[in-house]
C-alpha cells in the first residue's frame, strides 16, 4: 500500500510523509474495499427488503430462494458482517501508517488477510447458494426477479473484491517482511577474510668468508690458544710502579 512519502516496513509511514485524501481514494486497494463496501450494502439490503414473500396459501412470509429461509438469512448475515467488517478495515487503512510499532502493523495486516480471505470464500458460498436454490424455484410469481437476480449477482461480485483484497493483504504483508531489519540480538555473520596472493619465498644467499680473530695487547697470539681467555697471573708478580701498597693521603 502506498501512502505519501513513502512507507517503511507493512505499510509505517516514513518521517516527513502526511496524508493525502486524493491519493489514499485512487489507491487501489481502497477502490476495491469502497466497491465490496457497495456490493454487501446491496446484498443485504435486497435480501431484506425484496427477499422475503407472502403466498397466497401460506400465512407466513417464504424466502424468494425456493421458500429457504436459512439461504435469505445467511446472506443478510454475511452481507451485514461484511459491510462493518469493510468499514473497519476502510479506516484502518487510514490510521496504519500513522502507526509506529511495526508489531501492531503486522497484526493488522494480518487480520485484514485472514478476514478478507475468510470472507472471500462464505460470499463465494453465498452466491452458489442463492444460485443453486434460485434455480430451482418454479413458481416466481409474486417474486421480484429482478432483486433475487440482484442478490446473486452481487454476490458473486463480493466474492470477486474479497478475493483481490486478500491478495492487496498478502502483499503488503509479504512486503513488509521483506523490509523488517535484523534484530539487533542477532550479530551478522563474519565476513570471510580476504584471501592474499602469495609468492614463493626465497631465501637471501651470502657469502661466507674465513674469520680471522683480532689480536689484542697481553693476550696471546697465533693459532695455539683461544685469544679472548686471559692470561694467568704469575706468582710472586709485582704490581707495576714498584714497592708496597700505600693507602692515598687525606
Amino acid at each position: 500500500m502506498e501512502e505519501t512519502g513513502g512507507t517503511g516496513a507493512i505499510g509505517a509511514q516514513l518521517p516527513g510523509g502526511g496524508f493525502d485524501l486524493q491519493k489514499f481514494a485512487r489507491q487501489p486497494q481502497t477502490i476495491v474495499r469502497f466497491f465490496s463496501w457497495i456490493f454487501s450494502i446491496v446484498v443485504f439490503g435486497t435480501v431484506a427488503a425484496e427477499g422475503w414473500v407472502n403466498p397466497r396459501d401460506r400465512p407466513e412470509a417464504q424466502c424468494v430462494f425456493n421458500g429457504d429461509g436459512s439461504a435469505c438469512r445467511y446472506a443478510v448475515g454475511v452481507g451485514v458482517l461484511a459491510f462493518l467488517g469493510s468499514s473497519g478495515f476502510l479506516l484502518l487503512d487510514v490510521a496504519l501508517p500513522a502507526i509506529s510499532d511495526a508489531r501492531r502493523r503486522r497484526y493488522a495486516v494480518m487480520a485484514d488477510l485472514g478476514f478478507s480471505g475468510v470472507w472471500s470464500f462464505l460470499w463465494f458460498v453465498c452466491f452458489c447458494l442463492l444460485a443453486s436454490l434460485w434455480g430451482q424455484t418454479s413458481d416466481v410469481r409474486g417474486i421480484p426477479e429482478d432483486a433475487a437476480r440482484a442478490a446473486v449477482a452481487f454476490s458473486f461480485f463480493s466474492s470477486a473484491t474479497w478475493a483481490i483484497l486478500t491478495y492487496f493483504a498478502l502483499s503488503r504483508y509479504r512486503h513488509g517482511m521483506d523490509g523488517v531489519a535484523v534484530p539487533t540480538s542477532m550479530e551478522p555473520p563474519v565476513a570471510a577474510p580476504t584471501a592474499y596472493a602469495t609468492t614463493p619465498y626465497a631465501p637471501t644467499s651470502y657469502s661466507h668468508s674465513a674469520y680471522h680473530p683480532t689480536t689484542y695487547p697481553g693476550f696471546p697470539s697465533g693459532g695455539g690458544g683461544d685469544p679472548y681467555q686471559q692470561t694467568l697471573f704469575t706468582a710472586g708478580a709485582q704490581p707495576q710502579g714498584g714497592g708496597a701498597y700505600q693507602p692515598p693521603p687525606y
